[in-house]
């Protein structure tokens, strides 16, 4: 039988952070290929993989509300998280360019 002191993962516990580091780099590649399509899409270039990241994460929630909101079901692969976070990511970056666009001054 192991110390008491002993702060080892084992069994169920060891499974369970197995599966959410798993989860969590699977978000993270899911906000980075939403971020970056969404980012070609809207502005016709990507914004560098931090960014894309950052944005198809933001758009993750985003589109994962609105589409609870709607009652939208796409599925649950990794194909509907992507096509959720892209429509999040589009959504969120069309609102920062209404809000924040370059404005074109006169001459």
């Amino acid at each position: 039988m192991p110390p008491a002191n002993d702060r080892t993962l084992t069994g169920p516990r060891k499974q369970s952070l197995i599966s959410a580091v798993g989860e969590f780099l699977i978000f993270i590649f899911v906000g980075l290929i939403a971020g970056f399509l969404a980012s070609r899409v809207v502005t016709g270039k990507g914004r560098g993989w931090f960014w894309d990241i950052v944005i198809g994460v933001l758009g993750a929630f985003i589109g994962g509300w609105l589409a609870g909101l709607l009652n939208i079901s796409i599925g649950l692969g990794i194909f509907g998280r992507i096509v959720i976070a892209f429509v999040g990511a589009v959504i969120l970056l069309l609102v920062w360019r209404l809000l924040f666009g370059r404005s074109k001054k006169s001459k």
